[in-house]
């Protein structure tokens, strides 16, 4: 799975042209839509739709053949389509083409202006929600960075030990057994050896478990995210015993961490730790609210210059809302519309461009949700 960096991000959104397409389009990890191709057909059709809309506006057949030769050749591709994650995003001009597999569902959207459609990239750029995930049992050690909206491995095998076995030094499962099944003289079993049992079984965990730890703290050493875990119950007051880490998550992933794949991990850690996620939002929603009004904006007039110099320091955007028109950055002066024309274009995706290439925060925020609801644009400043 490739995610957008920083500086993808900004090629992309500094990209001016006669004509750029935008497409993007939901995607299957696998299943029966895979089997089917759903998701090469669903590309097929948007690029049939970029071409028509092309087409009605003048553009040349050979342009338009130069622009859909990297689309074409995706569409031709095998292997590219057996490797997909919950959403794509293609970006093709004429002598430019960037496309990305990402984890966040997208909803089906074609755009074409002199610029690339960047709005929907911006949960993936947020860092805030980033996280290591710990999948650890007696038998397997696995290890994931990951944020609201993707996971990939951490290569630790030449860190930590894979199993209790490997740090303990001798057969545990066999060792353990024997404990288990000490009997008296009468042939009852003793409550004094099934204990030992359990006090050698955790002791030997916690020196497995802080082999681990140990081992982490080479990767962990300089981070301040949370690193959560994902283990049976039983097993997590142990790992906390044998933990180093300051940053721990305080509520485990439960159940057996075999029982379903990475992603199926990831979707555990994401309904476990949303409060936790959320809270950088949450308290941005609540700063607008607190704020004396000379530090907040709901006005697109005064909103997009603001952008421009570097003044915003968290932008909300209505999310599935559309603001068209034009800027005037000579004279500050915004002009809106009603629709998209040739001489229009997305205003919002303008100012999200904007705030975060000058390190400002940009939200998604559902209309419900929004701190003015009466505007669909809504910033704090970062000075008056």
């Amino acid at each position: 799975m490739s995610l957008i960096s920083q500086e993808e991000f900004q090629k992309i959104a500094e990209h001016k042209g006669d004509v750029c397409v935008s497409i993007f389009i939901p995607t299957q990890r696998a299943g029966k839509e895979v089997l089917e191709q759903k998701d090469k057909k669903h590309l097929k059709s948007s690029w049939d739709e970029a071409k028509r809309k092309l087409e009605k506006k003048g553009i040349s057949e050979e342009k338009i053949k130069s622009i859909g030769k990297p689309i074409v050749d995706l569409l031709e591709d095998p292997e590219f389509w057996r490797h997909q994650s919950d959403g794509l995003a293609i970006f093709a001009a004429d002598g430019f083409f960037s496309k990305f597999t990402l984890p966040v569902n997208f909803e089906a959207y074609t755009y074409i202006s002199g610029e690339f459609y960047v709005r929907p990239l911006v949960p993936v750029l947020k860092d805030e929600g980033r996280f290591y995930l710990l999948a650890i049992q007696q038998d397997n050690v696995k290890f994931y960075e990951a944020t609201k909206h993707s996971i990939g491995s951490v290569y630790i095998e030449d860190l930590t030990p894979e199993q209790l076995e490997d740090r303990v030094g001798y057969d545990y499962e066999e060792k353990h057994s024997k404990h288990k099944t000490q009997h008296n003289l009468s042939g009852q079993s003793t409550t004094h050896g099934y204990d030992a049992a359990n006090r050698d079984e955790k002791n030997e965990i916690l020196r497995f478990f802080r082999a681990v730890d140990k081992g982490l703290h080479q990767v962990l050493n300089d981070e301040n995210v949370p690193l959560v875990v994902a283990c049976q119950d039983y097993l997590f007051p142990i790992y906390k015993e044998a933990n180093s880490y300051n940053n721990l998550f305080d509520q485990v992933v439960p159940g057996n961490p075999s029982d379903t794949d990475m992603f199926g991990l990831h979707d555990k850690a994401l309904k476990v730790m949303e409060p936790h996620l959320e809270k950088e939002k949450r308290d941005k929603l609540n700063n607008f609210k607190e704020l004396n009004p000379e530090k907040t904006s709901t006005e697109i007039h005064d909103i997009i210059p603001a952008a421009y110099e570097g003044k915003i320091d968290t932008l909300f955007l209505e999310n599935r809302a559309e603001v068209w028109g034009k800027y005037d950055e000579k004279n500050r002066k915004v002009e809106t519309s009603t629709e998209q024309s040739d001489n229009t274009y997305s205003l919002m995706n303008l100012t999200a461009a904007k705030v975060i290439e000058n390190g400002g925060s940009v939200f998604l925020i559902e209309s419900a949700f929004m701190p003015e609801k009466e505007s669909k644009l809504n910033a704090i400043y970062r000075y008056s």
